[in-house]
């Protein structure tokens, strides 16, 4: 039986990549599609390859409680939480919870986690080849 906790050195540098694009996003992206949409679909997996690098959870259940947690994200952005808390004054809880929700930010998640999931799939795929 694998160990839950187990470092993974790929996932981790994934996770770091994707952080410093988006970080370059925030900084330089100010559109209407790159910064709202692109960003929202490397933001899921930005949080799912994090958690892949400390976590040795099964792909499907990884991605799926992923997905989970962003819909929670955005349904916390439909009750205007950031105001309700009174923190629409800070950069930091406006960044990271959001302040409007959107259906097509459900839907960037959706193209993000099913972009994982192919990742994965090729993964899985040239292992298996590589094992014959």
């Amino acid at each position: 039986m694998s160990r839950l906790l187990k470092f993974n050195r790929l996932y981790f540098i994934l996770a770091v990549l994707i952080f410093a694009i988006e970080v370059l996003i925030a900084i330089f992206a100010h559109d209407r599609f790159i910064r709202p949409y692109v960003g929202d679909v490397l933001v899921v997996i930005l949080i799912y390859f994090a958690v892949k690098s400390f976590l040795n959870a099964p792909v499907l259940t990884t991605a799926l409680s992923v997905l989970a947690f962003s819909f929670a994200i955005e349904g916390l952005q439909y009750l205007n939480i950031v105001d309700r808390l009174g923190l629409q004054s800070s950069p930091i809880a406006t960044t990271i919870i959001g302040t409007s929700f959107a259906w097509i930010d459900i839907f960037a998640y959706i193209i993000g986690i099913v972009l994982v999931l192919l990742f994965e799939k090729i993964i899985l795929i040239r292992n298996l080849k590589g094992n014959v």
